[in-house]
């Protein structure tokens, strides 16, 4: 099987670590047969409207192909954090306030209507990135994730939810791989109601689940007993009904991809490209 799209992609205006060019991905993914695909800046509070501004700059002036499209990365956060923000009072945090804020506080998106039509986002992808304000013990964790899983899940601006029960942060070894908690030594850690819970509002509210290959299938930091349980976790949702997108959460200079393992993977459970959740392609120019 050949993957042919990928809706999760980021480019040099991105507010962290990417660095590729908008034109190097429209050759990269001709190059990779890949046709149907998006760039996806992130978002995690106001501050960082500026790059989604200059990637919207970028993606006009690559005169972009039909089946190339312009999303955006929103990260989940809290309304006390974009109150806090909206003060001035903590400067222009790029990663938003990662501390200070209560447990159990009210999630939010940092996105209106007005901003997707104003930018052109023709679709949004939102993810949970961290924790908000609760304390590094494994069962809290993942009940915190949970709940944001669910808000994204629920929220009508978003098409997709990005990279389900990625991690990075807290339990990092002194190598800088993540071998253990929360669920990283054993997917099973997370219950299965939450697996039930966030597929069931996925196809209530019409939202895809992303599969992502950079964060979760080929992550280097992740130990490899993850992959087969990941797979059992995306085969179930499959057998609930699930629609899924493909992402390479591709954050380098080139787009030089692995697509056929991540192919394998998936046509191994029974997933197949032409399934997969994409946006038609555009009629005319942008």
């Amino acid at each position: 099987m050949k993957l042919t799209c990928d809706w999760h992609i980021h480019s040099d205006n991105s507010c962290d670590d990417a660095s590729m060019r908008i034109a190097d991905l429209i050759t990269g993914a001709a190059a990779q047969g890949i046709v149907n695909y998006g760039i996806t800046d992130h978002i995690h509070t106001p501050v960082n409207w500026p790059d989604v501004e200059a990637s919207r700059a970028e993606y006009l002036a690559s005169d972009p192909p039909l089946g190339f499209h312009f999303g955006l990365e929103v990260s989940c956060v809290s309304r006390w954090e974009l109150d806090e923000v909206a003060t001035g009072a903590h400067g222009s945090p790029t990663y938003g306030l990662r501390q200070g804020g209560p447990p159990g506080a009210e999630p939010a998106l940092s996105i209106e209507q007005a901003d997707i039509d104003r930018l052109g986002i023709e679709y949004v992808v939102a993810g949970v990135h961290w924790p908000m304000y609760v304390e590094p013990e494994r069962d809290t964790i993942i009940r915190d994730y949970h709940r944001q899983y669910l808000y994204c899940a629920t929220h009508p601006l978003v098409d997709i939810i990005a990279h389900p029960w990625w991690w990075h942060g807290h339990w990092r070894d002194a190598d800088g791989r993540y071998t253990t908690d929360p669920w990283l030594d054993d997917f099973g850690k997370i219950p299965a109601s939450m697996h039930d819970e966030l597929a069931s509002a996925a196809i209530e509210h019409g939202k895809a689940v992303e599969i992502n290959i950079s964060a979760i299938l080929l992550n280097p930091a992740y130990p490899a007993t993850l992959v087969p349980q990941y797979l059992e976790y995306l085969a179930y949702l499959r057998d609930r009904g699930v629609t899924f997108s493909l992402a390479s959460d591709c954050h380098r200079a080139q787009y030089d991809i692995d697509f056929e393992r991540p192919a394998a993977m998936l046509e191994s459970i029974g997933i197949r490209d032409e399934a997969l959740w994409r946006l038609p392609a555009r009629v005319g120019a942008v």
